[in-house]
């Protein structure tokens, strides 16, 4: 069987689960085709488990200040572009059409009577889950952007809603995590606000991967490009995770049982409905600034909470190759009853980082 699946590649969690889910079609014998959209192609990076992958420009959001702004992801965005990649987007040869969030794919298949399954936790906002920030724009992004068939949404918690668990890789143990070593991860704010934020907390050692860079920083305060391979080695001995309240990262800690404290985006209302979430299921802690005093009080006295979620994208490939393309609820409550929760002490050995 052969399967076009689009992949919006603005952030890396989609990128991320993608990673996850390519072997496993390949192992079930799929001929997998990716297009990738929503970043620029010299962006891209350590991509060889998807072949000869196609890309576009697709469309984006915009950020300044830590926030998303409207008027910079209407200017940005190549609407003339967008609609001739769709329309020269020939989906006749394959089988199954497949998008994570990717609108040039969603809109192709829907322009050529396709059906396509949507991959993604954004199409758990389908349902009554934890939502705020609400505005006409966010709902239209949601129902519009990238509208599929059949959504296959994932969230942390099932809310009684037919969506399943995230899609995400099981690393190996490390050797050790280290209790003073924290990931942060914020690729949308200012890393100058950052460092001021950090610079004070010299008990801790802060691995900052950041597209910008700032030579002026105390020691303890280690910034880093982006590196696939680097930022899986920090995230698996680290202790203690600070991000933006996107869904996969998150989604890892979580599987780790790192530590977690999300500052959501402004005026987007994805991450702030996902720290909403996490609140309500006291799986991780919420800053809604940057705020030193938050950043204290949750590396003194936050706890773990290790999920430890089954093999989900094997679950979803057994569901493509069975033909059947309706969410059977009794289907999701069985993959929910492998899901593990571990609210006690950190299972994983530690060493003290001091």
């Amino acid at each position: 069987m052969r399967i076009f699946y689009g992949v919006q590649a603005t952030g890396n969690g989609h990128i991320t689960r993608a990673r996850v889910m390519a072997p496993v079609l390949q192992a079930a014998g799929f001929d997998v085709t990716y297009l990738f959209t929503g970043r620029p192609w010299d962006h891209l990076f350590e991509m060889a488990v998807f072949g000869d992958y196609l890309w576009r420009k697709g469309l984006t959001f915009s950020t300044k200040a830590g926030r998303v702004s409207y008027l910079k992801t209407s200017v940005q965005n190549d609407v003339i572009r967008f609609i001739r990649d769709v329309r020269t987007l020939d989906l006749s040869h394959y089988d199954l059409v497949i998008t994570d969030f990717e609108p040039v794919t969603a809109w192709a298949a829907r322009l050529q009577k396709r059906e396509i399954i949507g991959i993604g936790h954004q199409y758990a906002f389908n349902y009554p889950i934890p939502k705020t920030g609400d505005d006409i724009f966010a709902r239209t992004v949601l129902k519009y952007f990238a509208p599929a068939s059949v959504g296959l949404g994932l969230h942390w918690h099932h809310f009684d809603q037919p969506i399943l668990p995230p899609i995400i890789e099981t690393p190996p143990e490390p050797e050790a995590v280290l209790e003073h070593k924290v990931l942060v991860y914020l690729p949308f704010e200012d890393i100058r606000e950052i460092v001021a934020l950090l610079a004070p907390l010299r008990e801790y050692e802060f691995h900052v991967y950041s597209p910008a860079v700032s030579r002026d920083r105390p020691e303890h305060i280690h910034i880093k490009q982006l590196s696939r391979t680097g930022f899986q080695q920090d995230l698996r001995d680290c202790s203690s995770v600070i991000c933006n309240a996107g869904f996969e990262l998150a989604s890892e800690a979580l599987q780790m049982g790192k530590k977690l404290l999300v500052k959501p985006l402004r005026a987007q209302m994805e991450q702030l409905s996902n720290a909403l979430a996490l609140e309500q299921t006291q799986l991780g802690a919420v800053m809604p600034e940057l705020e030193r005093a938050s950043v204290i009080h949750w590396l003194r006295n936050g706890h773990a909470v290790r999920v430890i979620y089954p093999n989900v994208a094997s679950h979803i490939v057994r569901w493509l190759k069975s033909g059947d393309r309706h969410i059977d609820h009794a289907w999701v409550r069985s993959v929910w009853d492998e899901v593990r929760y571990d609210y006690g002490a950190n299972p994983q050995r530690r060493a003290n980082a001091a």
